[in-house]
């Protein structure tokens, strides 16, 4: 894009009539007075602008003989001149005049040029409309004067964003701070780009305002399918103008508007929009200021959309109530797959509103979040029928309710009838060692489920040996999420004695369970025998120190077939000593087998 500074300039000598009344004004510096048949003066006009004007006159008639009348009784008697003297003068003195002026015209002309440079900036303030203009290309959507409020170094930085949005297919610029001013400088480059599939504008400080800078831009990017506004506060009245530019738009797949401080009003506008889009699958509304309003204009467009895929309404203010509204519109609807609604305190009674809703919905649901949302054993109930029922849900969460081991019983009969669900999360709701049993005797017969989290639950060691015995043998579960537990040294044990059998756990997960050294010795003796299987091992806040980590270093060191290729220790009481154990180990695995395992300590 082209940049060019004007600096309007006005220095072409102005001849005035003769008959013309001139005036006298004081010039700049003191030029003097010129006796002769013919008198030039010079006159500037204008002194308080920055652009001048430079003007000659010659003055003749009966009015300028009068005045050199005057000019000359004023003066001292002058001696008295020969005549040949006379005669030279008459030629001297005029080309006298004509060099001195020309000294003089010139002198004005460089100071007109070259300002005082430290007079600039208070002239600059007097007339803010003149002097160094910025220009820029047809076509662009920089509103008037915006550039005169970005400094050189901003726009350098955003010629460097402006070629990204030109040149790559994926552009993330997220945190970057560039405004209002920098989007609409920025929206002309992506209205060009015929590549970029993906652009992140997250956190960069757009409002209202700036949204209007996609306004003709996405109407021309016909490839574009993602577009993030996360982390600005464009509010609803910014909703409502993306909306108003999003409704004929065909390329966009989708679009993330996690904290916008979006509200009903904004919600209402994008249920509009829903209602004539048909090319958005995935809608991102997490965290914003959604009330039971908002959510019911949402569940009436979802009554009418037929290609939303994923719908994120994570940590808003839906409710019950919210939930029910929903609901309805679910029993209609025949493409959503993913439901995530985290953090919307729906409780046992929008649970249970919900699950009628998805029983009579006609597509198939492959995931369901009801994440710290207040359920206790009885809403557990009414997930755990659904999911009886369900032949293509794939991934539950129930992280941070509270449905403690009776609501664990009803999950765990549940999913000894399922044959679909692979991912069950119910970390932080307050499971026991008698809950964690009954999941464990439910994996027995379940070969489908691979990712287990029973994070922040006090399973504490007898938990941990319900589990171990059944995964020792039996199961397909490949990432395992125990921290927070409670275990201990003694689960530890029992952990690791299951290790040595178990052939399909990848990804373990123990952080903060108090395994100190005595619980690392356990798990680095299980190590040493050879287990292909896992990769992953996560052992930080546990309170382990040198001894520990010197049995874990020479664990790695003796098992050549060792396959972990990421250990954690991270938040321990490790010294320099058992750093530097580990770190030879690392060295050694490498230069026995070239594998790098990263260790973090």
């Amino acid at each position: 894009m082209a940049f060019t500074s004007t600096l309007p300039l006005y220095s072409n000598a102005k001849l005035i009539p003769k008959k013309q009344r001139l005036g006298f004004h004081a010039l700049p510096s003191d030029l003097g007075h010129w006796p002769g048949s013919h008198t030039a003066c010079f006159i500037t006009r204008g002194c308080r602008s920055r652009s001048k004007e430079l003007v000659v006159t010659a003055a003749y008639g009966a009015e300028e003989g009068a005045r050199r009348r005057v000019y000359r009784q004023s003066q001292p008697q002058q001696p008295i001149i020969s005549s040949p003297v006379k005669q030279i003068a008459t030629y001297v003195v005029p080309a006298g005049v004509f060099v001195a002026a020309t000294f003089v015209l010139w002198k004005l002309v460089d100071k007109l040029l070259m300002p005082n440079p430290s007079k600039s900036s208070s002239v600059e303030d007097r007339s803010p409309t003149q002097g160094v203009k910025w220009s820029f290309a047809p076509g662009t959507n920089l509103l008037s004067g915006v550039a005169a409020k970005i400094d050189r170094q901003s726009k350098l930085t955003l010629n460097e964003f402006a070629k990204e949005l030109r040149t790559f297919n994926s552009v993330d610029m997220s945190g970057r701070n560039f405004g209002d001013e920098g989007l609409f400088f920025l929206a002309e480059s992506l209205g060009y780009n015929q590549i970029v599939e993906e652009v992140s504008f997250a956190a960069t400080g757009i409002t209202a305002t700036g949204i209007k800078a996609f306004d003709g831009v996405l109407q021309a990017n016909m490839v574009l399918k993602t577009l993030n506004l996360s982390g600005n506060p464009i509010g609803d009245e910014g909703v409502k103008c993306l909306c108003d530019i999003l409704v004929n738009n065909g390329s966009i797949q989708k679009l993330q508007l996690n904290s916008v401080d979006l509200g009903d009003e904004g919600a209402k506008a994008i249920a509009e929009l829903l209602k004539k889009n048909s090319t958005l699958h995935v809608l991102e509304l997490n965290n914003n200021m959604i009330d039971y309003s908002g959510f019911t204009s949402l569940a009436g467009a979802l009554l009418e959309n037929n290609t939303i895929r994923n719908f994120h309404l994570n940590g808003n203010y839906g409710g019950a109530l919210g939930a029910n509204a929903l609901a309805k519109g679910l029993e209609g609807n025949k493409s959503l797959r993913e439901l995530h609604l985290h953090g919307n305190s729906i409780g046992d009674e929008g649970v249970r509103s919900l699950m009628l809703g998805l029983s009579s919905h006609k597509g198939k649901i492959t995931l369901l979040d009801f994440g710290n949302n207040s359920i206790t054993a009885k809403g557990a109930f009414h997930v755990a029928e659904y999911i009886k029922r369900s032949k293509n849900l794939l991934w539950v969460n129930l992280y941070m309710n509270d449905i403690g081991d009776e609501g664990a019983e009803k999950i765990a009969d549940a999913l000894k009838e399922n044959r679909t669900v692979t991912t069950i999360d119910m970390g932080g709701n307050n499971i026991r060692a008698k809950g964690v049993g009954v999941i464990a005797e439910a994996l027995k017969d379940n070969a489908v489920i691979t990712n287990l989290e029973l994070g922040y639950n006090p399973i504490g060691a007898d938990g941990a040996k319900a589990l171990s015995e059944v995964l020792k043998f039996h199961g397909n579960v490949k990432t395992l999420k125990l921290g927070w537990c409670q275990i201990g040294p003694k689960g530890a044990e029992f952990i690791a004695d299951m290790l040595r059998y178990n052939n399909t756990i990848s990804i373990l997960d123990l952080r903060a369970n108090g395994l100190r050294d005595e619980g690392a010795a356990c798990l680095a003796r299980s190590l040493k025998v050879v287990n292909e299987a896992l990769t992953s091992l996560d052992l930080g806040f546990n309170e382990i120190r040198d001894d520990g980590a010197f049995a874990i270093a020479q664990a790695l060191k003796a098992n050549e077939d060792v396959t972990v290729a990421s250990l954690n220790l991270a938040s321990n009481f490790l010294t320099k000593f058992g750093q530097s154990a580990l770190s030879d180990a690392r060295d050694h695995v490498y230069e026995m087998s070239e594998r790098e395992v990263n260790i973090f300590f």
